[in-house]
């Protein structure tokens, strides 16, 4: 259900989002410094009273900027989604922080265990920059809300597979997961372990997708990583969304689609959020 129509026709007259960059963050956890691209609605300075539930998202470069995207040209769309869903009343206005990956070290950022044929394994730090450092920074230069139930994490590919990981290490800090095509396959699926192994005081709202078309080993992959979460006490419709996308490839476009779609899942109309 959308907001209530005074408060819909309020967004609506809000008008388009903006954009901020945050160049070259620093970390004491990690060397390579990092690029961020915060996406604010177009409510945000037209009501200072307000505060605004908050996604993360990896690999900033591609989510809202056809030039710096890792497909020229190709982009995940997130503004011009985000602007047209909250104009609708069929998402909370919410503030999207988009954290830029680092080149050669997207992979052993990315991943949480270390493979022996590609290495890796810096996941555990790369989460304390986000936890210790990136959100409180975040935190104290916009108007967030606080809590799991109003901060998202979220990404594609080994972005999915850290949106993954980190949702579980931390469940009491993020409460919504965007997981879309997780490298589930990342040294001998070691995540499905992690699944199966993790305490968890509460259990993140996740959604998790893949195409038919990045292949029969993943499609089998990613459903094992359902499988693993709905054995931990997930429920499909209701804090699990599981979606197998016909004819969608893994790359930029393909996720670009289901933007939409995992925004109304994870963020869906409440007058307690504005």
């Amino acid at each position: 259900m959308p907001f209530a129509p005074k408060l819909t026709a309020e967004l609506a007259a809000a008008g388009r989002g903006r954009l901020h960059k945050h160049e070259k963050f620093a970390s004491r956890f990690l060397a390579k410094k990092r690029d961020l691209i915060v996406y604010v609605p177009g409510i945000y300075d037209k009501r200072p009273e307000l505060k605004f539930p908050v996604l993360y998202l990896e690999d900033g470069q591609n989510l809202f900027d056809p030039e710096t995207s890792f497909t020229p040209g190709i982009y995940w769309r997130v503004g011009e989604t985000a602007d047209e869903l909250i104009a609708k009343g069929v998402i909370q206005p919410l503030i999207v922080v988009g954290i830029y990956n680092t080149g050669k070290q997207r992979v052993s950022e990315y991943t949480p265990t270390r493979d022996k044929k590609h290495g890796g394994g810096k996941a555990n730090k790369y989460g304390r920059l986000l936890v210790e450092e990136l959100k409180p920074f975040i935190e104290s230069r916009y108007r967030i809300l606080e809590g799991p139930n109003n901060t998202g994490l979220g990404g594609s590919s080994l972005g999915g597979l850290l949106t993954m990981y980190l949702g579980i290490r931390y469940p009491l800090v993020f409460g919504k997961l965007a997981v879309l095509s997780p490298s589930v396959w990342w040294n001998q699926r070691a995540i499905l372990k992690s699944v199966a192994r993790a305490e968890l005081p509460a259990r993140p709202r996740v959604w998790l997708d893949v195409g038919t078309n990045e292949g029969a080993h993943t499609v089998y992959q990613v459903t094992a990583l359902k499988d693993a979460l709905i054995h931990k006490g997930w429920e499909e419709h209701r804090d699990l969304h599981f979606e197998i996308v016909p004819g969608a490839e893994h790359n930029e476009a393909a996720w670009a689609q289901r933007v939409g779609p995992f925004l109304q899942f994870l963020f869906p109309p409440s007058d307690s959020a504005v």
